[in-house]
């Protein structure tokens, strides 16, 4: 979301979204680790060993981990439980394979389309752009719902090891070393995702599937759909755990039922209400950007401050709903065969009085304050002539205008990582 205090909303919502903490949930048994690391891990101590849910994202940072670990219980971790397959959670698992634990995890829910390692240099691309990999920490600042990954901060290497237990069942419930857990499917952010339920305590592990800021609905790295409405009937369930303590892959963890069922059904509603309302949207014949345009999150739930456009955004949340129901085509005859970008863009230079005319107009946008609109100019000059280093040069201004004025942490990387791949290749 573009806001003129869009980077300052940031840096706040950064400072106090993920202090480094370890937060006893149930003294001598449970412990919840934030901050340590881009996501969160916790543990909890059996008779004879611990049980580990997520690994931190680096192998240094997994070490940090398994002191941590060291000072609460004199016994091993014999059991790694990944709530789902993201770097950022199992990239610290090979810290703890010198007690060759059992490594859990739930196949994905629905497979994964085929040939998708045919994207790996985009999608690696994208990814690195989202997540600012190639950016300074001033520049950066975070990586919205944590801090930035130990691999950019000389902070050691993801260390990746592979689940020995991978389940496709819908529950499981196990007694390890004395504790019994119950791991159920829980599809939202990822196919794969899993909660973990300790019924003894009433405590809810829920992955990534609630954390304290509007969700990645879409991810603008690109990935296969995330089933919106799969999502929030994850959200039901968590709700009907009627949990005691939800302890969250990332941010803060929430104590006691009442503010539990508070948080998740206020974020469960607000997903659900954008859902709502853009299928509304597209059932009237709304392009794509008409419907973004229109949709906007109430206020009653845009106040609350685990709701603030810090990750993703609502406007990407809709344009993902819309072409994942629908496509690419949004009704308009006109774009069944759109002219190449090329040809298109020289008759719109001509229209417009000429190359000069529109540069013109772009330095004028950038004096106004008005970034997209140089861009979007920009850009018509670029897709004429890919070597137009003016164009470029002004883009890039734009680009990082709109980067300190974007709430969302993957909005700002990618503005400011875009921006520098300009300037590097005049």
């Amino acid at each position: 979301m573009l806001r003129p205090d869009g980077e300052q909303l940031l840096k706040d919502f950064s400072a106090k979204a993920y202090p480094r903490q370890i937060t006893e949930i149930i003294p001598g048994v449970i412990y919840h680790v934030m901050g340590y690391g881009h996501s969160n891990a916790s543990f909890i101590i059996g008779e004879t060993s611990v049980i580990l849910i997520d690994t931190l994202d680096t192998d240094k940072r997994a070490e940090d981990l398994k002191g941590i670990i060291a000072r609460y219980a004199n016994k091993p971790v014999k059991t790694i439980i990944y709530t789902h397959g993201h770097p950022d959670h199992r990239g610290g698992a090979g810290v703890f394979m010198e007690t060759n634990p059992e490594i859990i995890a739930f196949a994905p829910c629905k497979p994964v389309l085929g040939r998708m390692n045919a994207l790996n240099d985009v999608l690696n691309q994208r990814g690195i752009r989202q997540h600012g990999y190639q950016i300074s920490d001033e520049e950066a600042l975070c990586q919205g719902i944590g801090i930035r990954e130990g691999m950019v901060q000389s902070e050691g290497k993801r260390a990746f090891v592979p689940p020995t237990t991978i389940y496709n069942e819908e529950k499981i419930n196990r007694t390890i070393d004395g504790i019994h857990l119950e791991l159920a499917a829980a599809p939202g952010e990822t196919d794969d995702q899993l909660l973990v339920w300790l019924p003894a305590h009433k405590v809810l592990f829920c992955g990534d599937n609630y954390y304290g800021c509007w969700p990645n609905l879409y991810a603008i790295r690109g990935s296969q759909y995330r089933d919106i409405s799969t999502w929030i009937e994850t959200l039901d369930k968590l709700i009907a755990y009627r949990a005691e303590c939800l302890l969250p892959g990332h941010t803060h963890p929430i104590l006691g039922e009442t503010a539990i069922v508070e948080t998740l059904t206020n974020f469960r509603n607000a997903i659900d209400y954008i859902l709502s309302e853009t299928l509304k949207g597209m059932n009237q014949g709304m392009t794509m950007e008409e419907v973004a345009e229109a949709v906007k999150l109430p206020e009653k739930w845009a106040k609350l401050p685990y709701l603030g456009e810090f990750y993703g955004t609502v406007a990407w949340s809709v344009r993902g709903i819309y072409a994942g129901y629908v496509g690419w085509f949004d009704g308009n005859p006109t774009h069944l065969n759109p002219l190449p970008s090329r040809i298109r863009a020289e008759k719109t230079i001509a229209l417009m009085g000429g190359a000069e005319s529109v540069l013109s107009a772009i330095s004028q946008a950038l004096d106004n304050k008005e970034a997209q609109w140089a861009i979007e100019l920009a850009d018509i000059l670029i897709a004429a002539d890919c070597s137009h280093r003016q164009a470029k040069q002004y883009k890039a201004q734009g680009l990082l205008i709109l980067g300190r004025l974007d709430t969302s942490a993957n909005g700002r990387h990618y503005y400011f990582a875009c921006a520098k791949e300009l300037l590097a290749n005049l």
